[in-house]
């Protein structure tokens, strides 16, 4: 019998090895969680992809019986497996001294940090629990270019300044949930870390991706996600210095189809002066369902009451005995995702944050004179009664559609289409005048984004086009680069520069915008505040990926920025315009280093060069043209260094702020008109006295340093804290 000539072309084909077949499989790291975006290619061939947010791959090779498929990503140990026609291949990337993280807040999408062009820095659960502190504020005040003021003890106001700009220039938000009150306003005083999974920080202007607020940074808190399997119940309790305690139990579990995470945790403190004392209750609830096999369902809440005593500033005088600041803020929403095809991704989310808060002080306090050393004011200063009652409310609907597709040496790219829409609500009630401002505006942008990807270069691209109601339309682009200049893991490890450039804006408050207040009238043609952001830099990967140092410049420009204008003196009447101009530019540094015996130390340092262009109150010499922007610092730097060896944990942290422009606002003589430099260092530690038990102890601000963070309000003293955790 005579073969055929398709049956010998087959034999041929077969014989020869040369048939080219589909290898697929899944990368996870060592948990067993995938990782996206992983260059996976055949080591003797020229083709590979980048893996997909649930870090599947396909790719195709033309020898699969000789070949091997490498999995590569910066921070995890290369793996390799021999190519495989009969089973999907699954890699599992250990993680390196110095890791990798996936980040959100960046693009939006999952992608590793190495990757994405703009500066993060990302608090995972194991720093949370180590730090041994409820504050986020805290957290953040080891971020780069970031610097965080507290006007006193704990549970006063509490402000981020990022890369130079206003505390109101930082997107806030709660698994994808705006927190901000409208206009960008934020008070970190009672936002804690209980039941959250991470913190991540991108700096830079991000509003073509989150819109109004996102001048400076945006700042994203995740809810905890329960194990895949079984359950974690925690208790712990802590009490030590200024009457402080501190209690907490939390509930997590979960399976294959299911995941929950509940904590309810109760702190408070008197603090070192009459009327400071602090008390809050946090409850937050974070639950998760599997819908078939490509659809998932994610639902959280998180609620928190507290009571706050303001007392002034007791620097200079007496306390205020009687003011005080209560809120209660609510946020709940739940988040649909579906992978509706290999390529294809889609994620809807609804949520809604509330904030009801009273600020009074009704007994009118003895006069005083304002004094510090031989400074004294030349007259006394009265306390006057207010009863504000503020009631918002933020509507937040999110559509996210995600398609990612490969064009073999052409790349592979992700393309992102949403769309938001925020309803902010307002209710700013003066029950001693007896007058309510009812505020309602509706805010919708619309983001187109490209990302391009190739095992050396990765390129970001998107714009906004946003319309509110206070300022109509506004389109915000922003475009950045990564390449990875060398790759390997020796002693001179992976080198990857970067670079980015975007626009900025912020929406009027509801003050600003509605205030019927003669002394502070409301401007409805406001337009909004806006930055141009740029910045560069290099990331250096060391001693076989157990260092790396970062340094990056960045140069910030602020405009049309919102302040009062007096438009009569008698009587007295002002309104807001957009009037002031400033800029801010500086590098960040940053070095990490993993040492043996579980020795891990991360340092950074900011220098910030700012000055005011156009001033926002030309009568005060701390915003005069050509000052340095007000209380933000011109070199500030932190050292954190801990080791974990055998059942202890411990660790030392530094904070070390610079000379910054302040104002006594006392009316001192001669006047301060800046704040002191001073350095601050904590201890921590903790001991496993059993496999489910373990002790902890901490003291904040070690050295007794006395300084103030804004004039006027004293920071805590040395303060000793000592606690117990248990686990079942």
């Amino acid at each position: 019998m005579i073969p055929s000539v398709p049956s010998v072309f087959l034999a041929l084909a077969l014989a020869s090895g040369a048939s080219p077949i589909s290898i697929t499989g899944t990368v996870v790291d060592q948990h067993g969680a995938p990782l996206p975006r992983v260059w996976v290619h055949a080591s003797q061939e020229n083709v590979g992809v980048f893996t997909t947010a649930d870090g599947t791959f396909s790719l195709d090779v033309e020898d699969a019986a000789s070949c091997r498929i490498e999995a590569t990503l910066a921070g995890f140990e290369t793996a390799a497996l021999p190519c495989s026609a009969a089973a999907d291949l699954r890699f599992v990337l250990r993680v390196q001294p110095i890791a990798e993280t996936v980040v959100v807040s960046a693009t939006r999408t999952d992608a590793p940090s190495g990757q994405v062009t703009a500066g993060v820095t990302v608090f995972d659960r194991d720093e949370i629990e180590r730090r041994q502190t409820p504050s986020a504020a805290a957290l953040l005040r080891l971020a780069p270019g970031a610097s965080v003021t507290r006007s006193g003890g704990v549970g006063a106001v509490t402000s981020l300044f990022v890369r130079g700009g206003e505390s109101s220039y930082n997107k806030i938000l709660l698994d994808g949930i705006p927190l901000n009150e409208p206009g960008g306003t934020f008070d970190f005083s009672a936002l804690t870390t209980d039941n959250l999974e991470r913190v991540e920080i991108v700096r830079g202007a991000n509003s073509a991706l989150f819109g109004s607020d996102a001048m400076t940074s945006v700042v994203q808190l995740f809810t905890r996600r329960g194990p895949r399997e079984g359950h974690d119940i925690a208790i712990a309790a802590e009490g030590g210095s200024f009457g402080t305690g501190r209690g907490s139990a939390s509930l997590a579990g979960g399976g294959e189809r299911f995941d929950y995470s509940a904590t309810v945790a109760r702190e408070q403190t008197d603090n070192d002066v009459p009327n400071s004392a602090f008390r809050e209750t946090i409850g937050s609830i974070g639950a998760g369902v599997r819908l078939g096999k490509d659809a998932r369902l994610r639902m959280i809440s998180r609620a928190s009451g507290s009571r706050a005593g303001t007392p002034g500033q007791t620097a200079f005088g007496r306390p205020d005995l009687d003011a005080r600041f209560d809120r209660r803020d609510v946020v709940v929403g739940a988040t649909f995702e579906q992978q509706i095809a290999s390529t294809l991704r889609q994620r809807a989310t609804y949520g809604l944050s509330t904030s009801r808060q009273t600020s009074v002080n009704l007994i009118l306090d003895p006069p005083y004179t304002p004094r510090f050393g031989q400074r004294v004011a030349p007259f006394e200063f009265f306390d006057f009664p207010f009863d504000s009652r503020n009631t918002l409310h933020r509507h937040h609907g999110s559509y996210q559609v995600d398609w990612t597709n490969g064009f073999g040496a052409g790349g592979d790219h992700i393309d992102t289409a949403l769309v938001d829409w925020d309803g902010e609500r307002g209710t700013l009630d003066d029950r001693l005048n007896g007058s309510r401002v009812q505020a309602s505006r509706d805010n919708v942008g619309l983001t187109l984004q490209h990302q391009a990807m190739w095992p050396r270069i990765f390129v970001t691209a998107g714009v906004r086009f946003e319309h509110n109601d206070s300022f109509g339309g506004a389109a915000v682009p922003r475009v950045g680069a990564a390449w990875i200049a060398r790759r390997g893991a020796g002693l001179l490890g992976e080198t990857t520069v970067k670079a980015n450039a975007g626009l900025g804006i912020k929406e009027p408050t509801l003050l600003q915008s509605f205030s019927p207040s003669p002394f502070f009238l409301g401007n409805p043609d406001l337009e909004p505040e806006r930055s141009r952001s740029l910045d560069a830099g290099i990331d250096q990967r060391l001693l076989r990926d157990r260092a790396r140092v970062s340094l990056t410049w960045f140069d910030n420009h602020f405009d049309d920025q919102i302040t009062t204008r007096t438009l009569s003196t008698n009587p007295f009447r002002a309104q807001y315009f957009n009037i002031g101009e400033a800029r801010a530019r500086g590098l960040e540094l940053l070095a990490e280093a993993a040492g043996a015996y579980g020795l891990h130390v991360r340092g950074g340092y900011t220098f910030l060069d700012s000055r005011i262009l156009r001033s926002t109150s030309a009568f005060d010499p701390a915003f005069a043209v050509g000052q340095w922007v007000f209380r933000r610092p011109r070199h500030s730097g932190f050292l954190d260094a801990w080791i974990a060896r055998g059942r202890v944990t411990a660790g030392v942290t530094g904070l070390f702020v610079g000379r910054r422009v302040d104002s006594d606002f006392s009316s001192l003589d001669p006047p301060i008109t800046s704040s002191g430099e001073y350095a601050v260092w904590d201890v921590r530690a903790a001991v496993a006295i059993t496999p489910r038990a373990s002790v902890t102890g901490a003291i904040d601000n070690l050295t007794d340093a006395v300084y103030m963070e804004p004039l006027g309000y004293e920071a805590l003293g040395r303060a000793l804290r000592a606690g117990v955790r248990l686990r079942f």
